[in-house]
């Protein structure tokens, strides 16, 4: 088990966001998270990565508390947002080396882009990358440091059908590399492709748990 969730709550006012929610996600495992709007996705997703803290209950990567030691735990995982802004006059290579810098890495910017297609637009600007280039380039950020464990939140929201397949196939890409995958969707289609186990979740509950087959 490297993802590990037990009893986790969170409220916002009267709302309660995540309820009671406690699931383990085994090494080399793309495991996905599919419901509505609202369904607590994201927020069960942010708990995990440590950028929200719970009202109770207990997260832990690869046997570290989320909470406890929030600065381990950033340095096994990658991040995938689902909408980043990136500085503005700077190439793509020279943004992975501003995040390579924050993590005291080397790394080659090159190798990089080319995992995620775009070693041709090394010296391009985001904002000038397509819906499905800035996407795929939002992903080459969360490998800077080598994740264990890939967090991607809604990944191909409002991409085209063939910049959705091209991230499908990075995700598969991800997994022969024996990387650990979670990813938010709303894709019945996505979550049946890519993953080995989903859960359905709503009004902040985990109303359902198991492969897509079973499913």
């Amino acid at each position: 088990i490297i993802v590990e969730a037990v009893d986790l709550c969170k409220s916002y006012g009267g709302i309660r966001a995540v309820d009671g929610v406690s699931f383990a996600i085994a090494t080399g495992e793309v495991f996905g998270i599919l419901g509505p709007n609202g369904a607590g996705k994201t927020t069960t997703v942010e708990i995990l990565e440590g950028m929200r803290l719970p009202d109770s209950g207990t997260s832990l990567i690869s046997g570290i508390d989320v909470v406890k030691n929030p600065r381990a735990v950033k340095s096994m995982i990658g991040i995938q947002l689902q909408s980043t802004a990136f500085f503005d006059r700077l190439s793509l290579a020279e943004i992975l080396q501003v995040f390579a810098s924050i993590y005291h890495r080397q790394v080659d910017h090159m190798e990089l882009l080319r995992q995620v297609e775009l070693q041709d637009r090394a010296t391009s600007v985001f904002k000038d990358l397509s819906g499905g280039q800035q996407q795929r380039f939002s992903v080459a950020t969360t490998l800077v440091n080598d994740p264990l464990v890939l967090f991607l939140d809604e990944p191909t929201t409002g991409l085209d059908p063939q910049a959705r397949r091209h991230m499908w196939d990075l995700i598969k890409e991800f997994q022969t590399q024996g990387r650990t995958v979670l990813l938010t969707t709303h894709y019945m289609a996505e979550a049946e492709e890519l993953c080995h186990r989903v859960a359905i979740m709503d009004q902040g509950r985990f109303v359902a748990l198991d492969s897509p087959d079973a499913l």
